[in-house]
């Protein structure tokens, strides 16, 4: 257990003994929440709880709080203090902060690694983009924030597989084949209609020079038809190829690409139809089939199969759902666009109408990213004069700096991410800020090391007194908390402002406190707590996606 807990388990003991004792009576007490004060003299932690309790207890709030502190004996408790119509404020005796810290170099590099869960599997998918061009910037932020919740939930002890579904059917794949055949014979001086919805980006112009270097005659004797089936294979092997490796160079990968084809492969849309058919959840309407969703919460009933027989995409979405489902996921998290919010309702009714439960799926929706430059909103990739491609960020400000700031905000607000602060190795650039207080504490042990010092577990830690000392001790011990309130509120935002937040109380510590130069006790001692730090900063950095370099 963390400082906080043992605390809120005391505050529960010392609530419950004064409804036995008579002091007050409730039969329902609200959640114990603690807050770490905005000022020290109010103490290392306070809580409302008794304001809270005071409904249910129809009793002043000052009475229960009274009640509550006078119960408290814990040994590692200084004092509790009732401030205000009932705020207590809790003073900590220095001895359970040092065993908090030896607990926390006990454990090393696992420290923030929780406990296994046994609630079920969870399918993260994300991204998921068409694999008709580059990835852009906004695919980037859902890259980035997915990669991280995937291990955010890991680290907090969920068991976790994460996914991208190719959309490798259906027009966008026609429509690609039918694009890159028209630059194909543009660039062999032939005049052509483009198609209407076919891809304008450089990348086509690219594939199709590809294509001729050395099938030039080949392809061209060909039929259209014929052509057409060729080059939607060759691009789609070409673009998949080039996705997979921009998500590789930004730190991401998935333990499973599930292509759609297989659905159609496997006849498994059709199945799924005609399950939904024998449950009474389909129904037939004007040469169509129509799901029921509106017995589901959605506002109409939706098409499955069209009257001339082809598939919807919701189709598809059906039976890769059930498909999910059916291998064992007991809760299925979806990143989508901002364009997809009202998608959700007409999948969620699917789910149900199929007989699963319909808060299975969680979807999670990843708001717009702008890039600025010189203060000016950036619209359009230099290179290519489309929108900026991942690749292109990757390349400017690189893959630590691009994920951070896409992960930093959460993920339903949008995102302003300013190109010149990514850039810059300053302290207002946030990944800089914190990489530089990893690289300093490795530099500390490399000056160690020349000075006969090393960490040792057995350090005497109580002579850790200053101010700085105390407050890093505080703010590790809050980590696992923060992981475990992170990883429940899907939110990995919250441990980039926490690593953020470790840095700085870092940077202080190291400008207040030497460890060169004084006595071997302190010396040790500081180093212990310092190799503390870098643990917890590494850990939630490889949790972000992020490097911790040794030198900057």
């Amino acid at each position: 257990m963390d400082i906080k807990e043992i605390l809120i388990d005391a505050i529960c003991r010392a609530a419950q003994q004064s409804i036995v004792d008579g002091a007050f009576h409730a039969e329902k007490l609200p959640q114990i929440i603690l807050e770490v004060p905005p000022q020290k003299e109010f103490g290392d932690y306070a809580t409302n709880f008794a304001l809270q309790a005071a409904r249910a207890a129809k009793t002043n709030p000052r009475t229960i709080a009274e009640a509550i502190v006078q119960r408290l004996s814990e040994s590692w408790l200084e004092k509790a203090e009732i401030a205000g119509p009932g705020f207590i404020n809790f003073y900590l005796k220095s001895d359970i902060i040092y065993d908090r810290l030896a607990a926390i170099i006990e454990k090393g590099e696992t420290y923030g690694d929780l406990a296994a869960r046994n609630d079920g599997k969870i399918q993260v998918e994300y991204v998921s983009a068409n694999p008709t061009g580059p990835l852009h910037v906004g695919h980037g932020r859902g890259a980035a924030m997915g990669s991280a919740l995937v291990n955010l939930l890991r680290a907090a002890g969920y068991h976790v597989a994460s996914e991208y579904y190719i959309n490798d059917a259906g027009n966008q794949i026609d429509n690609l084949a039918a694009s890159v055949n028209a630059r194909y014979l543009e660039l062999l001086g032939q005049t052509v209609d483009f198609p209407e919805n076919g891809y304008h980006g450089h990348d086509i112009i690219d594939t199709a020079k590809r294509i001729i270097d050395g099938h030039q005659d080949e392809y061209l004797a060909m039929s259209a038809e014929e052509r057409l089936t060729i080059f939607k294979e060759l691009a789609l092997k070409e673009k998949l190829a080039a996705l997979k490796e921009d998500l590789a160079a930004f730190n991401v990968h998935f333990d499973q690409w599930f292509s759609e084809r297989s659905l159609h492969q496997a006849d498994a849309i059709h199945e799924t139809c005609e399950f939904l058919k024998g449950n009474g959840n389909i129904y037939e309407k004007d040469g169509a089939l129509w799901l029921k969703s509106t017995a589901y919460g959605d506002d109409k009933d939706r098409v499955v199969i069209r009257d001339n027989g082809v598939p919807t995409y919701l189709a598809a979405d059906i039976a890769y759902h059930r498909d999910k489902l059916e291998r064992g996921f007991d809760t299925l998290i979806n990143i989508w666009g901002a364009d997809h919010h009202g998608y959700i309702c007409r999948v969620r009714a699917a789910i149900e109408a199929m007989g699963y439960k319909g808060d299975a799926l969680e979807v999670l929706i990843l708001q717009m990213v702008s890039l600025y430059r010189d203060g000016a909103l950036v619209k359009m990739s230099k290179r290519t004069g489309q929108s900026v491609t991942l690749a292109e960020l990757i390349e400017e400000v690189g893959t630590d700096a691009a994920r951070f700031f896409f992960i930093m905000r959460s993920i339903d607000s949008q995102l302003d991410f300013d190109l010149d602060l990514a850039k810059s190795k300053s302290n207002e650039n946030p990944v800089y800020y914190i990489q530089y207080a990893y690289a300093r504490i490795c530099s500390i042990f490399r000056q160690a090391e020349e000075n006969g010092l090393a960490f040792t577990s057995q350090a005497k830690l109580n002579l850790l007194t200053t101010e700085s000392e105390i407050d890093l001790i505080k703010k590790m011990a809050d980590y696992e908390e923060e992981i475990a309130f992170a990883a429940k509120d899907r939110a990995p935002h919250r441990i980039a402002r926490y690593v953020h937040e470790l840095a700085g109380d870092f940077h202080s510590f190291y400008n207040q406190c030497r460890i060169m130069g004084v006595e071997k006790d302190l010396a040790e001692a500081r180093l212990s707590l310092v190799k503390a730090v870098q643990n917890t900063i590494r850990h939630a950095l490889n949790i972000l996606g992020v490097s911790a370099p040794e030198k900057m």
